[in-house]
C-alpha cells in the first residue's frame, strides 16, 4: 500500500553570515524592504513560545516581549536609519517575508511536483549570524513519495551547477518566481555575498531540512504497525528520493519516540516529525508547535554551532582577542550553561541536537582555546608587570646613587 499524506510542510533553513559591521547597515535593507516586516512577539498572542522557552533563552530570542505598547509604538515612529541602529543592539531581530500571493497553478503543465511558499523569516543574530527560513507545501499530491523527492531536491536548489533540467518536475505555485534561477537570485538578494559564510565553513548550496509530516492513518494503526513502514521513515529522516538510487551514510541519528504515533527524529541535515492521522493531535497541535517552538529551538542549536565556529576562527586568528574573550563568556552565562526550555520534550530534544550537532566538542574544543588564550595572556600581562617593576628599581636605584654623588 502506498503511503498517502494527510498534511505536510517543510522548511528549508539557509545560514548566512553578515560581516558584524555591516550588521546594522543589513537591517536598514530589511526595514527599506516593503516585503519585509519587523515580527513582534506578544504575550497574548505567542503565549506558548513565552512559556515554552526559559527565562534567559527567550530574552535573547524574543526581546520584544519585554516592549511594552507604548515602547513599540515609539519604535514605530523612529527613522529607519536609528530604528535600525537600536534593533541592532538585540540579541536577535526577526523579520517575515510577504511574497506576492499564490496563484492557483501552472496552466501549461499540469506533470510534476507543485509547492507553495506561504511564510519566509529572516532570523537574524546581533553575532551577523542569520537564517533565511522557507516554508514549502507540496501541492496538489498526497503522495508520500513525492515529499520524499521534494525534500531530496529542493535543498539542494540553491548548487551553483542547478539548472531548471535537474529540477524540471518541481513547479513554482506563486507568480514570484519564473523559475529555478530567479529563486536563486531572490535567495542570493536577501542573504548577500557568501564569502563570510565561507569563513566558518558553513554549505552555502544546501539547506537544513526541517519537515512535518502526517501520514494517513491507514498506513499506521493498531493493526499496522510502525515496522511495516520503517524503511519509507529511514528515508524520510535521512532525505533520501523515494527510490533506492542513494545511499545514505549511516551519521548519528536521534529520535525521540515518547508518543504511540509520532517520532521525532534529528540527523546533522535536519529534523523530522513523522506522524499518523490516527491520533488527532498529529494534525492540530503538533504542526503548530513544531514550526514554532521547536523550529526555533532548532535555529538556536544551529546558531550555537556557527557562533563556537566564528569564536573558535577568531581565537585561532588572534582577532581582537579581548571582545572575542568577553563575547565567548556572555554566551556561556547566557546560553551555554542555561536551559533553553523547562519542558521535558523541549528539553530532551535540545539534547539530542547537541548530540547529533556535536556542539558540546565544539564548546569544549573552543574553552580550552580560551583557556590557553587567557593563560598566556596573563603570563604576558605579568611579564610587563615585572619589567615595569624591574624598570622602577633600576630608576630608584639611579636615584639613590645620583643623591650619593651630589651630597658627598
Amino acid at each position: 500500500m502506498e503511503l498517502k499524506t494527510k498534511y505536510q510542510y517543510t522548511y528549508f533553513i539557509y545560514p548566512f553570515v553578515i560581516k558584524e559591521s555591516k550588521y546594522t547597515k543589513y537591517l536598514l535593507k530589511l526595514l527599506k524592504d516593503e516585503n519585509c516586516k519587523l515580527r513582534i512577539f506578544r504575550k497574548d498572542k505567542d503565549l506558548d513560545l513565552y512559556s515554552y522557552f526559559s527565562h534567559r533563552a527567550r530574552n535573547y530570542m524574543f526581546s520584544s516581549f519585554n516592549l511594552s505598547k507604548t515602547k513599540l509604538a515609539k519604535l514605530e515612529e523612529l527613522p529607519l536609519d536609528t530604528k535600525a541602529a537600536i534593533l541592532a543592539k538585540n540579541p536577535c531581530t526577526i523579520f517575515e517575508y510577504t511574497i506576492k500571493k499564490d496563484i492557483q497553478g501552472k496552466t501549461a503543465e499540469r506533470n510534476g511536483i507543485f509547492f507553495k511558499i506561504p511564510k519566509i523569516e529572516i532570523i537574524c543574530f546581533n553575532t551577523g549570524i542569520c537564517f533565511l527560513c522557507i516554508k514549502t507545501n507540496i501541492e496538489e499530491s498526497d503522495k508520500f513519495s513525492d515529499l520524499l523527492n521534494f525534500n531530496y531536491k529542493f535543498r539542494d536548489i540553491n548548487q551553483e551547477f542547478a539548472n531548471l533540467n535537474n529540477y524540471d518536475n518541481i513547479r513554482v505555485q506563486t507568480d514570484y518566481f519564473d523559475d529555478v534561477k530567479s529563486f536563486k537570485e531572490f535567495i542570493e538578494d536577501l542573504t548577500g555575498p557568501t564569502a563570510e559564510s565561507i569563513k566558518l565553513e558553513i554549505d552555502t548550496e544546501r539547506f537544513f531540512t526541517y519537515s512535518y509530516v502526517c501520514i494517513d492513518q491507514e498506513n499506521w494503526n493498531n493493526t499496522n504497525e510502525f515496522d511495516k513502514i520503517r524503511n519509507s521513515y529511514i528515508k524520510y529522516l535521512n532525505i533520501l528520493p523515494s527510490d533506492n538510487s542513494v545511499n545514505f551514510s549511516k551519521d548519528e541519528m536521534k529520535v525521540i519516540s515518547k508518543w504511540n504515533y509520532a517520532k521525532l527524529g534529528m540527523t546533522k541535515q535536519g529534523v523530522t516529525l513523522f506522524s499518523s492521522s490516527c491520533d488527532m493531535n498529529n494534525f492540530t497541535v503538533f504542526p503548530q508547535e513544531f514550526q514554532q517552538q521547536y523550529l526555533y529551538t532548532y535555529i538556536l542549536a544551529l546558531y550555537t554551532k556557527i557562533y563556537l565556529k566564528k569564536i573558535n576562527l577568531e581565537f585561532k586568528q588572534g582577532i581582537q582577542l579581548k571582545k572575542t574573550r568577553k563575547e565567548f563568556i556572555k554566551f556561556t552565562e547566557t546560553l551555554w550553561i542555561n536551559e533553553v526550555t523547562l519542558q521535558d520534550t523541549g528539553s530532551l530534544f535540545n539534547q539530542y541536537l547537541k548530540d547529533v550537532l556535536e556542539l558540546k566538542n565544539m564548546y569544549f574544543d573552543t574553552k580550552n582555546k580560551y583557556d590557553i588564550l587567557y593563560k598566556e595572556m596573563n603570563i604576558e600581562k605579568s611579564a610587563k608587570n615585572n619589567a615595569f617593576i624591574v624598570l622602577l628599581l633600576l630608576a630608584a636605584v639611579a636615584m639613590n646613587i645620583i643623591n650619593i654623588l651630589f651630597f658627598r
